[in-house]
């Protein structure tokens, strides 16, 4: 997409007051980046969409916001941050990705319940409006209607304590996805607060890393022992390449792994990738080959099969076998070596670390 027509875009996001305009504006811009797949270097159309996703969804909350003010609650009681976990957070939305997210905010030594009553009652609005505009509610109701995920900071520290205390592994996949997010709305100085909370009892508590490691390698990259990629077996979609589990989660997994022990607040994928280079864990040249291994990954799983469903995008992460030429095969069994030999050298490197 032309730099004049993302500009002409971001305004038309940028002015609409309905949530209806909204959903038009993320319906043309799906048709419009999904022509541009074919022929647009991959980091350039990941930042592009993802940059899109950001202004639809940021616009989506200050409508919620108003809509808010016009039924008579008034507007934020206390500066708050709303937060994009899992690829959102990652800034590694695909045409289709769903919503997982939630809400830190200011603490406040007055009408405290007042206060998580106001915020239960926006993030509602909010995750209501954003299925509107397309953008279908997390499975795992990781979502800021979810009081589990709204929190003042006090009350998130409280929350992490005890998460600390007992690391269980879903306990332990809901530290990892609090390591993914980020501010996509409001005030970032919460979000840093709340990392700087995170990090410090990550970093103090060794059987936490360990847990992480085990959630790290528990998803394997589809390649079989003799090199050959593993498809899937049964149902509608045998044949097919499970992309998003066999491809890039492995990848993402350990990346972030490496980038919570070295204290890095980088996000996605790939910034992760090169502040560790910078600091040292990884070489130039381990750098340079996982690179290229998960920007290709990254164009197959945007690739990866969609549908509409009752008006929401939706994505399997599946990839029919055929959509692949043999040079995109070859490529593709050449980036998952790259996935299991990280896989392999996160795992030795941690473990070592811990004995």
């Amino acid at each position: 997409m032309s730099d004049p027509m993302r500009s002409q875009y971001a305004k038309k996001i940028a002015s609409a007051d309905r949530i209806d305009g909204l959903r038009c504006l993320r319906d043309q811009l799906h048709e419009q980046m999904e022509a541009l797949l074919p022929s647009r270097p991959v980091e350039q159309l990941n930042e592009q969409l993802n940059e899109l996703h950001d202004a639809i969804i940021h616009r989506a909350i200050a409508i919620s916001e108003a809509d808010m003010a016009r039924m008579g609650k008034g507007s934020p009681p206390v500066p708050y941050a709303y937060l994009l976990f899992g690829s959102g957070g990652r800034k590694e939305q695909t045409l289709s990705s769903d919503q997982d997210s939630g809400v830190v905010y200011q603490d406040s030594n007055t009408n405290r319940e007042a206060i998580k009553q106001y915020f239960g009652e926006l993030c509602s609005l909010i995750v209501k409006n954003l299925i509107a505009v397309g953008y279908p509610p997390c499975e795992g109701r990781v979502l800021s209607d979810n009081p589990e995920w709204c929190h003042s900071l006090s009350e998130w520290g409280e929350k992490l304590n005890g998460w600390f205390k007992e690391p269980e592994w879903e306990v332990v996949r809901y530290l990892l996805i609090i390591a993914d997010g980020r501010c996509v709305y409001g005030d970032p100085a919460l979000v840093d607060a709340l990392k700087d909370m995170f990090y410090t009892d990550t970093l103090n508590h060794p059987v936490i890393i360990r847990r992480m490691t085990e959630n790290t390698m528990r998803h394997k990259v589809l390649v079989g022992i003799f090199g050959q990629l593993l498809k899937e077996r049964y149902g509608e979609d045998a044949g097919s390449l499970d992309i998003k589990y066999g491809a890039y989660i492995p990848m993402v997994n350990s990346i972030r792994l490496l980038a919570i022990q070295a204290n890095l607040r980088e996000t996605s994928t790939l910034e992760r990738i090169r502040r560790l280079v910078e600091e040292g864990e990884l070489s130039s040249e381990d750098g340079q080959s996982y690179e290229q291994a998960f920007r290709f990954i990254l164009r197959l799983r945007l690739m990866t099969t969609e549908q509409m469903e009752n008006g929401l995008y939706a994505n399997n992460g599946k990839l029919p076998r055929g959509e692949l030429s043999r040079e995109m095969t070859d490529e593709l069994k050449s980036s998952l070596r790259q996935g299991k030999r990280l896989q392999k050298a996160v795992y030795k490197g941690t473990m070592g670390r811990l004995m």
